[in-house]
Parts: structure tokens; C-alpha cells; sequence
């Protein structure tokens, strides 16, 4: 019977939200039937976000004790419904993170919400198992020049920040300055290689100079600690004569992003948020209307910003980056301390578990 790993309860009872932390459980269920238009798939490698780590804390919606934990998923269609394309057989193909958001550009069409794989009662899907069963409008093809790690890095992360950067912010366009916050997290990576491959010019911000230096490697014009209490007159310093202010920042953190936009923004520039690490809440101040700023509010993707992003991934052969990889589905030990990494925030990329095979490597 295929394996699949899920959380558990402490002592058979849900915890108190953030006081909490439910073990990781490994279980056997049935092999999976597709249905007519279903296809079975192998799971090669699967990769974690942090709302994985969320749900262990009981800070994310619905957790379920049933579904396999992860949203991110690459592996091979191992056999098909009777009424789906045979040509799927043996492909290589990575899932789409969630479902019910077709192509609406404002959001989910589905009524009852957007419904992301992976540990909660929202979507009976996960990738951390060894066989998954899909429909066939839920997968696209793996680009062949990634490796089965980058591969499931890939989903979750490039669909959030391709929507951020791309579908948001208006200025994905040649030439113009972007700022990255919180560079290191694979959102604000791939917000990094879509605009670098765009030829945008890209600062980031980190607590980190390893992470900084990392990311000029990777393309990016300069960047900043945060952790410095003026740390944007230091950007404004690095930014070009030609173009001397930033024209979108892409944000993760919230805090007090915006009153640090103002001095760095056009007038007119965007703050595109998606997600408030720092604080669920944040400061919308009147130096920010008077500059007619903008803040919008960006959460994962729709089907067809999906197959856009993979197409462009394709097409400037981007890879994404892995900071870690562990191997084996039976390999808790040190599939938990993928989550400890993620909790000291110390990756630079994504965790990536190898579901068949054991042992642990590092890139």
C-alpha cells in the first residue's frame, strides 16, 4: 500500500492555535483509482511553504489529520482514465497547488473559495505520498530542464510570485526598478528570476548580507538589511540616476513596508502584499495617499497564470532554487528538520523532500 505522511494530534485532540506543534505521522492508504479523466502519478519529489508549517501549528484554516501534507508535487504518470489522453503516459508533469481559480483575473471563481493542496479539509489532495491521483486539467508538463527537486519547487511559489510581479504590479516591464523584500523565500526568488529574466533591474532586502550577496549572484542590482533603521535612504543611494526611485515593490513581510515606501516609490508606485509575515496587520498612512500610492493584495494564482508561468519558465530557462533535499518518504528525522530550517527562516530556496530513496543531500 502507498505511503503518505500527514499530521497528527497530540493525545487524540486538536491543539490551541500557535501553542501547538502536531508531529509528522507516516501511514499506509489505498492505491488510488483514477477516475475517466484522471491520471495516476508516481511522486518523484514534493517541496514545502510555509503554510506548511502553519498547519502544524494549527495557525492555518481546516487542518486535517487525513490528507497528506504539501501543496508542491512533481512525478511521472504512471497510468490514465479511460476517457483522458493516452499521451500522458510516462510524462513527467508537475501539479497545479490549487484548485477552483480557472482564469478570472480579479480571483477564484468557485463560490466556496480558493482551495489549496495539501493538510487541510479544504482539498482531499497532498503531494507528500507516494501516488497521487489528479485529473488531467490539473497538471502541466515538467520542463525538461529542471531536475525532479526543482521541479516541485516550482508550483506554489512561481504561481504566487508570477501573479504578484506579473498579473499585479504593472511594471513588469524592461527597464524598470523593482524592489523584493525579504529576499531568500522561494516567492521572492522566482519575483527574482521572473524580473531578472525580464530585464527589469531588482533590489532586495534581507537580515541577511550571505542572502544579499546570494541574490546579486543571481542578477539583482544591490540590496539592504532591513534590519538597519534607515535602511531604505541606504537603497535610494543605489539606485540609478537614470531612474533614482523604485517603481513596484513586491512584499511579503508588511510591517512598516509602507512608510518606507513612501520614500522610495514613484508617485503612483505599488506595494504588491502577499503575505504579512511581520504582522497581520500594517500602517496605511496619508503620506501614502498624497503620493497616490497603491496597495494591492495578491494570493497564489489562477489555472492560466500557472500554465503562463510555467511557459515562460520554459522559455528562459529558469531554475528555480533549491536550498535543501532530503530523501525518503520514511526519512521523518530529517523531513522535520526541513521544517526546523524553515522555522529559523536559514533556507535560501526551497526544502525539497525526494519521496523515493533515502539518505539526505545538501546543494
Amino acid at each position: 500500500m502507498p505511503k503518505v505522511i500527514t499530521i497528527e494530534p497530540i493525545d487524540g485532540k486538536p491543539g490551541k492555535p500557535g501553542q501547538v506543534y502536531y508531529p509528522l505521522a507516516i501511514k499506509n492508504v489505498p492505491k488510488p483509482s483514477p477516475g475517466p479523466d484522471d491520471l495516476l502519478i508516481k511522486v518523484h519529489s514534493a517541496a514545502l511553504n510555509h503554510r506548511d508549517l502553519f498547519l502544524r501549528q494549527h495557525l492555518y484554516p481546516s487542518p486535517s489529520f487525513d490528507v497528506p501534507l504539501l501543496a508542491d508535487g512533481y512525478g511521472t504518470v504512471s497510468s490514465v482514465g479511460f476517457s483522458a489522453s493516452k499521451s500522458w503516459q510516462g510524462k513527467n508533469v508537475i501539479l497545479t497547488p490549487g484548485r477552483g481559480w480557472k482564469n478570472d483575473p480579479a480571483g477564484p471563481e468557485d463560490k466556496t473559495g480558493y482551495k489549496i493542496l495539501g493538510g487541510t479539509k479544504a482539498c482531499e489532495i497532498g503531494t507528500l505520498q507516494e501516488v497521487v491521483c489528479v485529473s488531467q486539467d490539473e497538471v502541466e508538463l515538467a520542463p525538461e530542464h529542471l531536475t525532479p527537486a526543482e521541479a516541485a519547487a516550482l508550483p506554489l511559489t512561481g504561481l504566487t510570485a508570477w501573479r504578484a510581479l506579473v498579473s499585479k504590479s504593472g511594471n513588469w516591464e524592461e527597464g524598470r526598478n523593482i524592489l523584493v523584500t525579504g529576499i531568500g523565500g522561494g516567492v521572492a526568488l522566482n519575483v527574482l528570476q521572473f524580473a531578472v529574466a525580464k530585464g527589469c533591474r531588482v533590489w532586495v532586502t534581507s537580515g541577511s548580507q550571505e542572502k544579499i550577496d546570494k541574490a546579486k549572484s543571481m542578477g539583482a542590482s544591490g540590496g539592504v538589511n532591513y534590519k538597519g533603521e534607515n535602511w531604505e535612504k541606504e537603497l535610494k543611494w543605489q539606485l540609478p540616476k537614470d531612474r533614482p526611485y523604485i517603481d513596484a515593490i513586491i512584499d511579503g513581510a508588511g510591517g512598516n513596508v509602507i512608510a518606507k515606501a513612501v520614500r522610495l516609490l514613484k508617485l503612483g508606485g505599488v506595494v504588491v502584499q502577499y503575505g504579512m509575515t511581520v504582522s497581520p496587520k500594517m500602517e496605511w498612512t496619508m503620506p501614502a495617499v498624497l503620493n497616490n500610492l497603491e496597495l494591492k493584495g495578491s494570493t497564489m494564482g489562477s489555472r492560466k497564470e500557472f500554465k503562463d508561468m510555467v511557459a515562460f519558465v520554459n522559455e528562459k530557462k529558469i531554475r528555480p532554487v533549491v536550498s535543501r533535499v532530503v530523501k525518503g518518504i520514511d526519512n521523518i528525522k530529517e523531513i522535520d528538520e526541513l521544517f526546523e530550517d524553515m522555522k529559523n527562516a536559514s533556507q535560501f530556496g526551497k526544502l525539497v523532500i525526494e519521496i523515493q530513496g533515502g539518505g539526505a543531500s545538501k546543494l
